[in-house]
């Protein structure tokens, strides 16, 4: 069985992409197609297959341009973030003739709608292969040219569970006991990412986990299913837990970034958005939320190394 969910075989990857069985060890040793051996078996995480077409993709339409057109409406898409809303909320008070809005559509998603010039700003933290660095290695495979990669925040996250502990979770290694019922994130989300690194690295297969497959949208989710005893734990940022009064087990500090692209990151509109990281209304939101480190916002990030 795979470690992860929505694998796929070598037959299936032959029927998806309408080729030969063995064609598939070419494209897996010649083409980059993704791929892992798990007992000796080729399998194939589905997403990731999908991912590889798109980036494969040849003649694309050049006639997508970077939305510019409309100078009072900003478009942020990406990772669900407690921050980042209280952010949009700021502009919006504060430049009253024009609109921020957010799509909640996870890292990955938020990247790709900045790939196809659906948003100005994509907010994301997908940890690399490194577990250092964050967001480079993903926006070099959807882009030809590197976005400018902005610092957000730092944020902590970890294990949120119900007031008291009573299941006794304190670690990830805790996922392998009969009987704990988690609540997950969705796909591509920079959450789940995290969550399933963490659980490959600790050998249990998710299919195993009471709840790994029901998914929700925001981190707030997770928490009120815990704290409706709906599930056991589930993987969130700390302010989520510290506002629904619930225990939280701190895993890691993260690095959440906002990608622009370089064709609108000197527009007027984009800028009033960054220049409210310098407003001391934004200090006194960044300051106050729990598990959160903005020391660096307003940085603008480069890669070391791929």
């Amino acid at each position: 069985m795979a470690l992860v969910p929505k694998m796929m075989t070598t037959r299936d990857v032959a029927e998806f992409l309408h080729i030969h069985e063995k064609m598939v060890y070419t494209l897996v040793s010649e083409k980059g197609l993704p791929a892992t051996k798990v007992t000796g078996k080729w399998l194939f995480p589905r997403y990731l297959v999908e991912q590889w077409v798109e980036n494969n993709v040849v003649n694309f339409p050049d006639t997508i341009r970077p939305i510019t057109a409309n100078q009072r409406l900003l478009v942020v898409a990406g990772s669900n973030d407690l921050l980042l809303d209280k952010t949009i909320s700021l502009f919006n008070r504060m430049y009253s003739g024009h609109l921020a809005v957010f799509g909640n559509v996870g890292s990955m998603g938020g990247v790709r709608a900045l790939r196809n010039n659906l948003c100005h700003i994509a907010g994301s933290h997908l940890i690399q292969d490194d577990e250092e660095e964050y967001n480079f290695q993903f926006a070099s495979q959807e882009f030809e040219r590197l976005p400018v990669v902005v610092n957000f925040c730092k944020r902590r996250q970890g294990l949120m569970v119900a007031q008291g502990n009573p299941h006794e979770i304190y670690a990830i290694d805790d996922f392998k006991r009969p009987g704990i019922r988690m609540i997950n994130r969705s796909l591509g989300t920079g959450t789940r990412l995290l969550l399933d690194r963490e659980l490959h690295k600790a050998g249990i297969r998710t299919d195993k986990i009471a709840g790994y497959e029901r998914e929700v949208a925001r981190h707030m989710d997770v928490g009120l299913a815990i704290l409706s005893g709906q599930a056991d734990v589930g993987m969130g940022i700390e302010e989520v837990a510290v506002a629904l009064n619930l225990e939280f087990v701190p895993l890691r500090w993260e690095r959440f970034d906002l990608l622009v692209n370089k064709d609108v990151f000197f527009e007027p509109l984009v800028q009033r958005f960054l220049g409210i990281f310098q407003t001391e209304d934004f200090k006194h939101v960044g300051q106050n939320l729990h598990g959160y480190d903005i020391s660096m916002v307003g940085k603008i990030m480069y890669q070391e190394s791929l």
